[in-house]
Protein backbone atom coordinates (compact mmCIF):
# COMPACT_ATOMS: atom_id res chain seq x y z
CA UNK A 1 0.00 0.00 0.00
CA UNK A 2 2.82 2.40 0.87
CA UNK A 3 4.51 1.35 -2.38
CA UNK A 4 1.36 2.33 -4.33
CA UNK A 5 1.28 5.72 -2.61
CA UNK A 6 4.98 6.43 -3.28
CA UNK A 7 4.72 5.28 -6.90
CA UNK A 8 1.69 7.53 -7.42
CA UNK A 9 3.45 10.48 -5.80
CA UNK A 10 6.57 9.99 -7.92
CA UNK A 11 4.71 9.65 -11.23
CA UNK A 12 2.47 12.67 -10.64
CA UNK A 13 5.42 14.74 -9.44
CA UNK A 14 7.43 13.94 -12.58
CA UNK A 15 4.40 14.31 -14.86
CA UNK A 16 3.72 17.87 -13.73
CA UNK A 17 7.31 19.14 -13.55
CA UNK A 18 7.43 21.96 -16.10
CA UNK A 19 3.76 21.51 -16.97
CA UNK A 20 0.53 23.51 -16.59
CA UNK A 21 0.25 22.83 -12.85
CA UNK A 22 3.48 24.68 -12.13
CA UNK A 23 2.59 27.54 -14.48
CA UNK A 24 -0.76 27.96 -12.68
CA UNK A 25 0.90 27.77 -9.25
CA UNK A 26 3.50 30.39 -10.23
CA UNK A 27 0.80 32.70 -11.61
CA UNK A 28 -1.37 32.42 -8.49
CA UNK A 29 1.69 32.95 -6.24
CA UNK A 30 2.00 36.50 -7.64
CA UNK A 31 -1.57 37.22 -6.46
CA UNK A 32 -2.03 35.22 -3.24
CA UNK A 33 0.06 33.87 -0.37
CA UNK A 34 2.00 30.64 -0.94
CA UNK A 35 0.08 28.86 1.86
CA UNK A 36 -3.24 29.87 0.29
CA UNK A 37 -2.12 28.66 -3.14
CA UNK A 38 -0.94 25.27 -1.82
CA UNK A 39 -4.14 24.78 0.21
CA UNK A 40 -6.14 25.56 -2.93
CA UNK A 41 -4.04 23.04 -4.88
CA UNK A 42 -4.76 20.43 -2.19
CA UNK A 43 -8.54 20.94 -2.29
CA UNK A 44 -8.76 21.10 -6.10
CA UNK A 45 -6.51 18.06 -6.59
CA UNK A 46 -8.30 16.04 -3.90
CA UNK A 47 -11.66 16.54 -5.61
CA UNK A 48 -10.27 15.98 -9.12
CA UNK A 49 -8.21 12.90 -8.30
CA UNK A 50 -10.87 11.55 -5.94
CA UNK A 51 -13.21 11.45 -8.93
CA UNK A 52 -10.49 9.74 -10.96
CA UNK A 53 -9.88 7.06 -8.32
CA UNK A 54 -13.62 6.28 -8.13
CA UNK A 55 -13.72 5.83 -11.93
CA UNK A 56 -10.57 3.68 -11.88
CA UNK A 57 -11.89 1.45 -9.09
CA UNK A 58 -15.15 0.90 -10.99
CA UNK A 59 -13.32 -0.03 -14.21
CA UNK A 60 -11.24 -2.63 -12.37
CA UNK A 61 -14.43 -4.46 -11.39
CA UNK A 62 -15.76 -4.80 -14.96
CA UNK A 63 -12.59 -5.29 -17.08
CA UNK A 64 -10.31 -8.39 -16.89
CA UNK A 65 -6.94 -7.75 -15.18
CA UNK A 66 -4.78 -8.76 -18.19
CA UNK A 67 -6.63 -6.27 -20.41
CA UNK A 68 -6.26 -3.62 -17.70
CA UNK A 69 -2.48 -4.18 -17.61
CA UNK A 70 -2.19 -3.69 -21.39
CA UNK A 71 -4.37 -0.56 -21.27
CA UNK A 72 -2.26 0.76 -18.37
CA UNK A 73 0.96 0.15 -20.31
CA UNK A 74 -0.35 1.93 -23.41
CA UNK A 75 -1.66 4.76 -21.20
CA UNK A 76 1.77 5.30 -19.66
CA UNK A 77 3.33 5.46 -23.14
CA UNK A 78 0.64 7.97 -24.09
CA UNK A 79 1.44 10.06 -21.00
CA UNK A 80 5.14 9.99 -21.96
CA UNK A 81 4.34 11.36 -25.44
CA UNK A 82 1.90 13.89 -23.94
CA UNK A 83 4.68 15.15 -21.66
CA UNK A 84 6.95 15.75 -24.68
CA UNK A 85 4.32 17.81 -26.51
CA UNK A 86 5.41 21.45 -26.89
CA UNK A 87 2.56 22.89 -24.82
CA UNK A 88 3.55 26.55 -25.08
CA UNK A 89 0.19 28.13 -25.72
CA UNK A 90 -1.14 31.31 -24.19
CA UNK A 91 -4.08 29.52 -22.62
CA UNK A 92 -4.93 30.90 -19.22
CA UNK A 93 -7.29 29.69 -16.56
CA UNK A 94 -9.81 32.46 -16.01
CA UNK A 95 -11.36 32.02 -12.61
CA UNK A 96 -13.02 34.86 -10.78
CA UNK A 97 -11.33 36.03 -7.59
CA UNK A 98 -14.70 36.74 -5.98
CA UNK A 99 -14.57 33.33 -4.25
CA UNK A 100 -11.47 34.25 -2.23
CA UNK A 101 -7.91 33.03 -2.80
CA UNK A 102 -8.19 29.40 -1.61
CA UNK A 103 -11.47 28.62 -3.39
CA UNK A 104 -10.29 30.46 -6.52
CA UNK A 105 -7.15 28.30 -6.74
CA UNK A 106 -9.12 25.13 -5.90
CA UNK A 107 -11.67 25.77 -8.68
CA UNK A 108 -8.92 26.58 -11.18
CA UNK A 109 -7.03 23.37 -10.41
CA UNK A 110 -10.16 21.20 -10.37
CA UNK A 111 -11.32 22.51 -13.77
CA UNK A 112 -7.81 22.78 -15.21
CA UNK A 113 -6.97 19.13 -14.45
CA UNK A 114 -10.23 17.65 -15.80
CA UNK A 115 -9.21 15.24 -18.55
CA UNK A 116 -5.54 16.17 -18.09
CA UNK A 117 -2.80 13.55 -17.94
CA UNK A 118 -2.59 13.74 -14.13
CA UNK A 119 -6.27 12.81 -13.77
CA UNK A 120 -5.89 10.04 -16.35
CA UNK A 121 -2.74 8.84 -14.55
CA UNK A 122 -4.74 8.67 -11.30
CA UNK A 123 -7.40 6.57 -13.07
CA UNK A 124 -4.73 4.25 -14.53
CA UNK A 125 -2.97 3.78 -11.18
CA UNK A 126 -6.19 3.09 -9.26
CA UNK A 127 -7.45 0.49 -11.75
CA UNK A 128 -5.15 -2.27 -10.45
CA UNK A 129 -4.46 -0.83 -6.98
CA UNK A 130 -4.95 -2.92 -3.85
CA UNK A 131 -6.00 0.16 -1.88
CA UNK A 132 -7.08 3.08 -4.12
CA UNK A 133 -7.08 5.45 -1.13
CA UNK A 134 -3.28 5.25 -0.98
CA UNK A 135 -3.12 6.08 -4.69
CA UNK A 136 -5.22 9.18 -3.99
CA UNK A 137 -2.90 10.19 -1.13
CA UNK A 138 0.11 9.83 -3.41
CA UNK A 139 -1.32 11.74 -6.38
CA UNK A 140 -2.56 14.67 -4.27
CA UNK A 141 0.76 14.88 -2.41
CA UNK A 142 2.55 14.85 -5.76
CA UNK A 143 0.46 17.82 -6.96
CA UNK A 144 1.23 19.82 -3.82
CA UNK A 145 4.96 19.03 -4.03
CA UNK A 146 5.30 19.93 -7.70
CA UNK A 147 3.42 23.22 -7.12
CA UNK A 148 5.57 24.06 -4.10
CA UNK A 149 8.80 23.24 -5.93
CA UNK A 150 7.67 25.33 -8.91
CA UNK A 151 6.97 28.39 -6.74
CA UNK A 152 10.18 28.04 -4.70
CA UNK A 153 12.54 27.39 -7.61
CA UNK A 154 10.78 29.82 -9.95
CA UNK A 155 11.09 32.71 -7.49
CA UNK A 156 14.83 32.14 -7.23
CA UNK A 157 16.19 31.14 -10.63
CA UNK A 158 13.57 32.62 -12.98
CA UNK A 159 13.90 31.69 -16.66
CA UNK A 160 16.95 29.48 -16.00
CA UNK A 161 14.61 26.56 -15.25
CA UNK A 162 15.88 23.58 -17.35
CA UNK A 163 12.41 22.74 -18.66
CA UNK A 164 13.63 20.72 -21.67
CA UNK A 165 15.68 18.39 -19.44
CA UNK A 166 12.79 18.02 -16.99
CA UNK A 167 10.37 17.04 -19.78
CA UNK A 168 12.79 14.45 -21.20
CA UNK A 169 13.36 12.93 -17.74
CA UNK A 170 9.64 12.86 -16.95
CA UNK A 171 8.77 11.27 -20.32
CA UNK A 172 11.53 8.66 -19.89
CA UNK A 173 10.08 7.55 -16.55
CA UNK A 174 6.57 7.15 -18.01
CA UNK A 175 8.09 5.36 -21.00
CA UNK A 176 9.90 2.90 -18.73
CA UNK A 177 6.77 2.05 -16.72
CA UNK A 178 4.70 1.73 -19.89
CA UNK A 179 7.14 -0.60 -21.68
CA UNK A 180 7.59 -2.69 -18.52
CA UNK A 181 3.83 -3.17 -18.13
CA UNK A 182 3.38 -4.07 -21.80
CA UNK A 183 6.26 -6.55 -21.69
CA UNK A 184 4.73 -8.43 -18.76
CA UNK A 185 1.08 -8.18 -19.92
CA UNK A 186 1.24 -8.93 -23.66
CA UNK A 187 1.14 -12.67 -24.55
CA UNK A 188 4.64 -14.02 -25.25
CA UNK A 189 3.78 -15.20 -28.78
CA UNK A 190 3.38 -11.52 -29.78
CA UNK A 191 6.74 -10.50 -28.32
CA UNK A 192 8.84 -11.47 -31.34
CA UNK A 193 12.07 -9.64 -32.20
CA UNK A 194 10.56 -8.07 -35.34
CA UNK A 195 7.44 -6.88 -33.53
CA UNK A 196 9.53 -5.28 -30.77
CA UNK A 197 11.91 -3.60 -33.28
CA UNK A 198 9.06 -2.20 -35.41
CA UNK A 199 7.23 -0.97 -32.30
CA UNK A 200 10.35 0.79 -30.94
CA UNK A 201 11.13 2.38 -34.34
CA UNK A 202 7.60 3.81 -34.59
CA UNK A 203 7.74 4.99 -30.98
CA UNK A 204 11.15 6.59 -31.52
CA UNK A 205 9.94 8.40 -34.65
CA UNK A 206 6.93 9.84 -32.77
CA UNK A 207 9.25 10.98 -29.96
CA UNK A 208 11.49 12.71 -32.52
CA UNK A 209 8.54 14.55 -34.08
CA UNK A 210 7.40 15.75 -30.65
CA UNK A 211 10.76 16.99 -29.34
CA UNK A 212 11.88 18.65 -32.59
CA UNK A 213 9.88 21.90 -31.93
CA UNK A 214 11.30 22.08 -28.39
CA UNK A 215 14.86 21.66 -29.70
CA UNK A 216 14.23 24.38 -32.28
CA UNK A 217 12.84 26.78 -29.65
CA UNK A 218 15.76 26.00 -27.34
CA UNK A 219 18.28 26.86 -30.07
CA UNK A 220 16.44 30.10 -30.83
CA UNK A 221 16.48 31.02 -27.14
CA UNK A 222 12.68 31.24 -26.96
CA UNK A 223 11.25 31.23 -23.43
CA UNK A 224 8.51 28.75 -22.55
CA UNK A 225 5.32 29.57 -20.67
CA UNK A 226 6.77 28.13 -17.44
CA UNK A 227 9.98 30.15 -17.78
CA UNK A 228 8.04 33.38 -18.40
CA UNK A 229 5.82 32.76 -15.38
CA UNK A 230 8.86 31.99 -13.25
CA UNK A 231 10.64 35.10 -14.53
CA UNK A 232 7.78 37.29 -13.31
CA UNK A 233 8.17 35.93 -9.78
CA UNK A 234 11.96 36.05 -10.02
CA UNK A 235 12.02 39.70 -11.12
CA UNK A 236 9.50 40.61 -8.45
CA UNK A 237 11.73 39.11 -5.74
CA UNK A 238 15.17 40.06 -7.10
CA UNK A 239 14.96 43.43 -8.85
CA UNK A 240 14.09 45.26 -5.64
CA UNK A 241 17.00 43.65 -3.79
CA UNK A 242 19.55 44.49 -6.46
CA UNK A 243 18.51 48.14 -6.80
CA UNK A 244 18.47 48.85 -3.06
CA UNK A 245 21.50 46.78 -2.07
CA UNK A 246 24.13 49.46 -2.71
CA UNK A 247 22.29 52.58 -1.53
CA UNK A 248 24.33 52.68 1.69
CA UNK A 249 27.91 53.97 1.32
CA UNK A 250 29.12 51.46 3.93
CA UNK A 251 30.46 51.41 7.47
CA UNK A 252 33.17 53.93 6.56
CA UNK A 253 30.41 56.54 6.82
CA UNK A 254 28.34 55.02 9.65
CA UNK A 255 31.28 53.48 11.61
CA UNK A 256 28.89 50.68 12.66
CA UNK A 257 25.87 49.27 10.82
CA UNK A 258 22.64 50.03 12.69
CA UNK A 259 20.55 47.42 10.87
CA UNK A 260 16.81 48.10 10.98
CA UNK A 261 17.36 51.32 12.94
CA UNK A 262 18.84 52.76 9.74
CA UNK A 263 16.45 53.73 6.94
CA UNK A 264 18.30 51.52 4.40
CA UNK A 265 18.39 48.54 6.77
CA UNK A 266 14.65 48.96 7.37
CA UNK A 267 14.00 48.99 3.60
CA UNK A 268 16.07 45.82 3.12
CA UNK A 269 14.12 44.10 5.89
CA UNK A 270 10.79 44.90 4.17
CA UNK A 271 12.12 43.58 0.83
CA UNK A 272 13.33 40.34 2.45
CA UNK A 273 9.94 39.83 4.08
CA UNK A 274 8.18 40.39 0.75
CA UNK A 275 10.53 37.81 -0.81
CA UNK A 276 9.62 35.30 1.92
CA UNK A 277 5.93 36.11 1.35
CA UNK A 278 5.63 37.16 4.99
CA UNK A 279 2.02 38.04 5.79
CA UNK A 280 3.08 40.26 8.71
CA UNK A 281 4.47 43.20 6.75
CA UNK A 282 4.60 46.64 8.41
CA UNK A 283 1.45 48.61 7.59
CA UNK A 284 3.01 51.99 8.30
CA UNK A 285 6.44 53.53 8.88
CA UNK A 286 6.67 54.65 12.51
CA UNK A 287 10.32 55.78 12.83
CA UNK A 288 11.34 59.07 11.21
CA UNK A 289 14.95 57.81 10.79
CA UNK A 290 16.23 61.34 11.34
CA UNK A 291 19.67 60.12 12.50
CA UNK A 292 20.35 57.91 9.48
CA UNK A 293 19.01 60.49 7.02
CA UNK A 294 21.93 62.78 7.87
CA UNK A 295 24.55 60.42 6.42
CA UNK A 296 25.46 60.16 2.74
CA UNK A 297 23.73 57.85 0.27
CA UNK A 298 24.45 56.72 -3.28
CA UNK A 299 21.97 58.96 -5.09
CA UNK A 300 22.05 56.94 -8.34
CA UNK A 301 21.13 53.74 -6.49
CA UNK A 302 18.32 55.48 -4.60
CA UNK A 303 16.96 56.80 -7.91
CA UNK A 304 17.12 53.31 -9.45
CA UNK A 305 15.38 51.83 -6.41
CA UNK A 306 12.58 54.39 -6.61
CA UNK A 307 12.26 53.87 -10.37
CA UNK A 308 11.77 50.10 -10.03
CA UNK A 309 9.18 50.78 -7.29
CA UNK A 310 7.24 53.09 -9.62
CA UNK A 311 7.32 50.52 -12.44
CA UNK A 312 6.08 47.83 -10.02
CA UNK A 313 3.19 50.02 -8.87
CA UNK A 314 2.10 50.72 -12.46
CA UNK A 315 2.35 47.06 -13.53
CA UNK A 316 0.10 44.13 -12.55
CA UNK A 317 2.97 42.17 -10.99
CA UNK A 318 2.09 43.18 -7.42
CA UNK A 319 -1.50 42.16 -6.76
CA UNK A 320 -1.37 41.25 -3.06
CA UNK A 321 -2.68 44.15 -1.00
CA UNK A 322 -0.15 43.73 1.83
CA UNK A 323 2.68 43.71 -0.73
CA UNK A 324 1.41 46.92 -2.34
CA UNK A 325 1.26 48.60 1.08
CA UNK A 326 4.83 47.48 1.82
CA UNK A 327 6.04 48.64 -1.61
CA UNK A 328 4.45 52.05 -1.02
CA UNK A 329 6.21 52.24 2.35
CA UNK A 330 9.54 51.64 0.60
CA UNK A 331 8.65 54.35 -1.93
CA UNK A 332 8.00 56.84 0.86
CA UNK A 333 11.30 56.00 2.56
CA UNK A 334 13.26 56.44 -0.67
CA UNK A 335 11.52 59.79 -1.18
CA UNK A 336 12.70 60.87 2.27
CA UNK A 337 16.29 60.07 1.29
CA UNK A 338 16.10 62.00 -1.99
CA UNK A 339 13.73 64.88 -1.21
CA UNK A 340 13.57 64.99 2.58
CA UNK A 341 9.78 64.52 2.40
CA UNK A 342 7.09 62.08 1.24
CA UNK A 343 4.66 62.35 -1.68
CA UNK A 344 1.24 60.88 -2.43
CA UNK A 345 1.07 58.40 -5.29
CA UNK A 346 -2.25 58.39 -7.16
CA UNK A 347 -1.09 58.21 -10.76
CA UNK A 348 2.19 58.33 -12.65
CA UNK A 349 1.44 61.75 -14.19
CA UNK A 350 0.37 63.52 -10.99
CA UNK A 351 3.25 61.95 -9.06
CA UNK A 352 5.93 63.20 -11.47
CA UNK A 353 4.30 66.64 -11.46
CA UNK A 354 4.70 66.79 -7.66
CA UNK A 355 8.34 65.70 -7.96
CA UNK A 356 8.93 68.33 -10.66
CA UNK A 357 7.46 71.07 -8.49
CA UNK A 358 9.77 70.05 -5.66
CA UNK A 359 13.06 69.34 -7.49
CA UNK A 360 13.28 69.40 -11.29
CA UNK A 361 16.75 67.83 -11.42
CA UNK A 362 15.77 64.79 -9.38
CA UNK A 363 12.41 64.45 -11.16
CA UNK A 364 14.16 64.35 -14.53
CA UNK A 365 16.70 61.83 -13.24
CA UNK A 366 13.98 59.51 -11.88
CA UNK A 367 11.86 59.84 -15.03
CA UNK A 368 14.83 58.99 -17.30
CA UNK A 369 15.70 56.02 -15.08
CA UNK A 370 12.12 54.68 -15.36
CA UNK A 371 12.30 55.00 -19.16
CA UNK A 372 15.65 53.18 -19.29
CA UNK A 373 14.42 50.37 -17.03
CA UNK A 374 11.25 49.89 -19.08
CA UNK A 375 13.27 49.75 -22.32
CA UNK A 376 15.75 47.29 -20.78
CA UNK A 377 18.75 49.61 -21.17
CA UNK A 378 19.55 49.76 -17.45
Amino acid sequence: MIKESLQSLFLIFMAEMGDKTQILALAFATQFGVKEVLLGVFIGSLLNHGLAVIVGTYLSSVIPIDIIQIIAGLSFLGFALWTLKDDDSDEEEETSNKFGPILTVAIAFFIGELGDKTQLTAITLSVDAINPLFVLMGTVTGMILTSGVGIFVGSRIGNKIPEFTIKILSASIFMFFGLAKLYTAIPKNYLTSWNIIIFLIVLGFIVYLLIRPMIKNKRMGKSTALQEAALTLYNYAQEMKERVDNICLGEDICIKCKGEKCIVGYIKNIINRIDRDDNYLPVDVIDDFSDSLNKGFNEDKVVQGLAIILISLESKIIEKENHRIAINNIRRLLERILFGKEFTYNSKESYFQMLRDNNQRLEKKIFNCVMELESGKL
